[in-house]
This record gives C-alpha cells, sequence and structure tokens, in this order.
C-alpha cells in the first residue's frame, strides 16, 4: 500500500480525478465516508464560509474536484424593510493576505488575515449563489450549505423574530423543497466585539437561538452552530457546547482574536486550542471541526475527538509553491496534498493508526467514520 501511495501521490499531482474517494476504497479498502449536519458525503474533507464560496464559479472548482461540501459565504439577516441588526457584519472587503505565523513553541504555520465579515452585497444576490448552491446539490456533485449571521440581541432585549422570519423564509424560497440546511455563524470578529463581552449573554445566544430559527423556519431545517474561540478560557468553551445542545450540530471553532491588531487569526494556537478542548468535551451533537486543518493527519486528529468532517479555508489559500501538485485548481491542488500525501496525507495517517491497532478493518475495509466513533480496535 505504501507503494501505492506513492503511485498515486505522483500521478494524482498532475492531475486529481473528481472520484477520487472511489478511487480510494477500490485501491487501498479505504471507506472514508463521512458526515456533516445528518448529511452523509463521500469523505470528510468540506471548505469553510468565508471568500472562498462567493460565486457560483467557485462552487463549481469544489464540485469539479470532488470536495465533499461547501459552505457558503456568511449572509446577515434582514427584516421585510431591508433593515438589519447586524449590518455592521455586511461588509464588501475582499482582500486577503496569506502570512506564515510561528506558534509561541516555534512551529511554523499560516493564517490569513482580510477586515471583511459577512456578505457584502443584497439578500437578494445571495439568494442566487443560494440557488447555485442548491443545483450542485441536487445533482449530487457537491453538497452547498448556506451560512447566516442573524440578530443577537443583548442580555435584557428580545429577539428580532421578524429578522428570523423573513431572512428563513426567503432562504426557503430559494433553496425549494425538502430538508434546508444552514450554518448560523458566530463570527471570529464577535468576539472581539463588545455584544460578546459578557459570558451569560453568549450563552443565551446559544440556549436560544437555535429555537428562534425552528420557529421562524417555514419548513424542514437542519441547524448547525459555527462556535467562535471567545475570550474567556477553556472552561467558558466548554460550557458553549453544553448551551449549543438545541442545534443539530456544531462546527467548532472559530479563528481566535488578536485585540491588539484587532483582526482574527489561526495556525497552530488555533488548532492546539481546538483539539485541547475538545478532548475534554463530552461526547454529543455531531462535529464538524475547523481551524489550521493543514495537513491529512489534523484531519485524523480532529476525527479522533469526534468531529465527522472537518472544514478548511486557509489551506485553500496557500502559495502555489506549497502544494507539491503541478497543477489543478487550488481545491484540487489542497486535496491531493491533504489525502495522498505519503508522509502527512490522511491515508497515511489512517494506515499507521492500522499498524498501531486504533484502527481495525470490518469486512477487509478500514472506515473513516470508526476512527470518529472511538477506534475498533477500542471497541
Amino acid at each position: 500500500m505504501r507503494a501505492q501511495l506513492l503511485r498515486d501521490f505522483d500521478r494524482f499531482g498532475r492531475e486529481l480525478p473528481a472520484d477520487w474517494a472511489a478511487h480510494v476504497r477500490s485501491a487501498y479498502a479505504i471507506d472514508l465516508s463521512a458526515e456533516y449536519l445528518g448529511e452523509p458525503i463521500p469523505h470528510p474533507i468540506g471548505k469553510a464560509s468565508g471568500q472562498l464560496s462567493l460565486n457560483a464559479d467557485q462552487l463549481e472548482a469544489d464540485a469539479e474536484a470532488g470536495l465533499a461540501f461547501t459552505v457558503l459565504k456568511t449572509a446577515v439577516g434582514e427584516d421585510v424593510s431591508g433593515s438589519r441588526s447586524m449590518g455592521a457584519w455586511a461588509t464588501a472587503e475582499t482582500r486577503m493576505r496569506v502570512e506564515p505565523r510561528r506558534a509561541p513553541d516555534g512551529r511554523e504555520g499560516w493564517t490569513v488575515t482580510w477586515k471583511g465579515r459577512g456578505w457584502g452585497g443584497t439578500l437578494a444576490e445571495y439568494l442566487s449563489l443560494v440557488r447555485a448552491g442548491r443545483d450542485l446539490t441536487h445533482a449530487g456533485r457537491l453538497l452547498a450549505v448556506p451560512s447566516l449571521k442573524l440578530n443577537l440581541p443583548r442580555l435584557d432585549e428580545p429577539f428580532r423574530d421578524a429578522e428570523y422570519r423573513h431572512t428563513l423564509a426567503a432562504l426557503r424560497g430559494a433553496w425549494g423543497t425538502g430538508t434546508l440546511l444552514v450554518e448560523k455563524d458566530f463570527s471570529p470578529t464577535l468576539a472581539g466585539d463588545a455584544l460578546a463581552d459578557e459570558r451569560e449573554r453568549v450563552l443565551r445566544w446559544l440556549r436560544e437561538v437555535p429555537g428562534e430559527m425552528r420557529r421562524a423556519s417555514p419548513g424542514p431545517m437542519r441547524l448547525a452552530l459555527k462556535l467562535m474561540n471567545a475570550r474567556f478560557d477553556d472552561a467558558f468553551q466548554l460550557d458553549m457546547l453544553a448551551a449549543a445542545q438545541g442545534a443539530d450540530a456544531v462546527t467548532v471553532f472559530n479563528r481566535l482574536w488578536d485585540p491588539e491588531a484587532q483582526v482574527a487569526y489561526g495556525g497552530w494556537e488555533l488548532s492546539d486550542r481546538n483539539l485541547r478542548v475538545l478532548a475534554a468535551a463530552p461526547r454529543g451533537l455531531p462535529r464538524s471541526g475547523t481551524g489550521n486543518v493543514c495537513s491529512g493527519r489534523m484531519v485524523a486528529e480532529y476525527a479522533r475527538r469526534g468531529c465527522s468532517s472537518v472544514q478548511l479555508h486557509t489551506f485553500f489559500q496557500l502559495p502555489r509553491t506549497e502544494y507539491p501538485a503541478a497543477g489543478g485548481s487550488r481545491t484540487a491542488s489542497a486535496l491531493h496534498a491533504i489525502v495522498f500525501d505519503p508522509g502527512d496525507g490522511l491515508l497515511a495517517a489512517l494506515l499507521e493508526l492500522e499498524s498501531s491497532g486504533v484502527l481495525a478493518r470490518e469486512h477487509g475495509e478500514l472506515r473513516f467514520m470508526d476512527l470518529v466513533r472511538g477506534g475498533t480496535a477500542a471497541a
């Protein structure tokens, strides 16, 4: 299998086939099937909401590369008059800066800096993107999931129900029939805002937002809460997870906040904290891991802490010289490295876990979801 992996790494560096997950099952007897927000997906790797999922061309490139799912850029909710309580997060800034970031212990990583926040256009324009994602989803080419930022009141204020109802009705109209999947984004920039400077206020949002959204939705909906890294300690991150139990899933955890530079950042400090908190958290809601997913080994680390999928953002934007692939889209180049790298790729990590006895084959196959559930050897 080592020889097979070396061959595939070389040839798929020239062109990654869209059905590479099927090839992995055939050639290695490894089933990468995973899950995001209750939906089965062919493998665990998706794209996080942001600047890389704000137009139809980007979604098409993701589908061509065989990405499992994409969370669309986060739209800012509004009521029927167009009023937005979270309007400060609707910014049109799209320029991003990819930068090396060294962890305190010297490990070299990457972060992406930009001043933007949510969708800068109109809700009507966003619905066009939702329809493009819907068509790809219905065709079975890419699971596309809208993302929303909706009213978050102060502790003594009620939720603005009209904003929830109008936005979710518009989203439902664009999506059509069936269950609507939505990710509710607690932006990393929110951690630096005065809105999030009280623990009880944040916990109230997490407890009550799922109910507000379900009441406002005109049809069936499954909801993931994308949780931020708050400015408080690890214990509060665990409190946030406990408060989010009204959702169907959680995405854990958004980027760290630098109060001096007034920007969110990633890198090793982010994944260290995320993995530490997830290891301490009781298993409960399904989890999608995000934060410094820079290798297949990191995918496996999130999986061992209960994450049935992962969401990448920074890794899709590295300088071209950082990818071993000779060509193809950035999505394809990233997937090639994450999955097939013979040293740090997901297949190499799973095969090593088999050798060490953490994973065992069932009916001749290794299964990614067994790692999420705790490993077949342990079971």
